[in-house]
């Protein structure tokens, strides 16, 4: 990879039917798992797919999905070198987390991380996609905003959890999309950890965290709430060890991220 990027030159990707762009206004709301889940579950549905960790200080894809110790091969294109994506149930995957140690810290100021990651888009093959899942990091920042300027063509899925702190930080993440120097629609919102399903009892729910913040941020945005994923211990613990909700046999895990990506591509299909 060599080329430098103006932060304002859009990449065309006319390959992807759909880049959706998976955004929170906080850290530790499930937005990653919420985005790897979606795409497998899409995957599933016999859709090409690919997801890109955006997340540069942080990215954790690649723990999601058990290979973090992976290393993309590149092939030569002209006087490129174009990196090859990890595959995993059926995922293209690519994050900055294949191209450096685990233990390393991303030590990057603003304009070298938009770069990095906008040759990390461009310098990928990605081939033919109907859907280009992007976990983006946390908030407002640099990264975010050159993402934005970078995908025009994207939507917006915005991830909270339902306090009412993290409905806050989500309306601002919402708001810097809908900003007229980006406008990018936002197709939703997913609420994260809505309730505590107890898996003996699945019929059972506990509001640990309040309810209604869904609700409220997708009428404030004149949007649609697009999925309410319940808290299940189950979920964390298949997460941490990399392994698929979908290889577990458990409806109760599956079924929200299955409804999700229906929902999505039900709308898309309706636009």
């Amino acid at each position: 990879m060599s080329k430098q990027n103006n932060v304002q030159d859009e990449i065309k990707l006319d390959n992807v039917k759909h880049t959706i762009l998976i955004s929170s206004g906080k850290g530790g709301v499930g937005k990653s798992t919420v985005a790897a889940n979606m795409a497998i579950s899409l995957s599933r549905e016999g859709y090409k797919v690919g997801l890109l960790d955006a997340d540069l200080y942080g990215p954790s894809i690649p723990i999601l999905f058990d290979i973090e110790g992976e290393h993309p091969k590149a092939k030569k294109q002209g006087d490129d070198d174009i990196m090859i994506p990890i595959e995993k149930y059926g995922v293209k995957i690519m994050s900055i987390g294949f191209l450096m140690n685990k233990e390393d810290a991303v030590i990057w100021r603003g304009p070298m991380a938009s770069n990095a990651l906008s040759q990390l888009i461009t310098y990928t093959d990605w081939g033919e996609l109907d859907y280009l899942i992007v976990d983006m990091p946390p908030g407002t920042g640099d990264i975010n905003i050159t993402l934005a300027q970078k995908l025009k063509q994207s939507k917006a899925m915005v991830v909270i959890s339902p306090q009412r702190l993290a409905v806050a930080d989500g309306l601002k993440a919402a708001n810097m999309f809908l900003h007229k120097s980006l406008n990018i629609p936002v197709i939703g919102v997913v609420e994260n950890m809505s309730y505590f399903t107890p898996v003996k009892h699945p019929d059972e729910k506990y509001y640990l965290f309040g309810s209604g913040g869904g609700e409220q941020l997708a009428e404030k945005l004149q949007s649609e709430l697009l999925a309410q994923v319940p808290l299940i211990q189950d979920v964390s613990e298949y997460t941490d060890k990399g392994k698929s909700l979908f290889a577990s046999g458990n409806e109760m895990l599956q079924k929200p991220f299955e409804n999700l990506a229906n929902t999505l591509m039900n709308k898309l299909n309706n636009q």
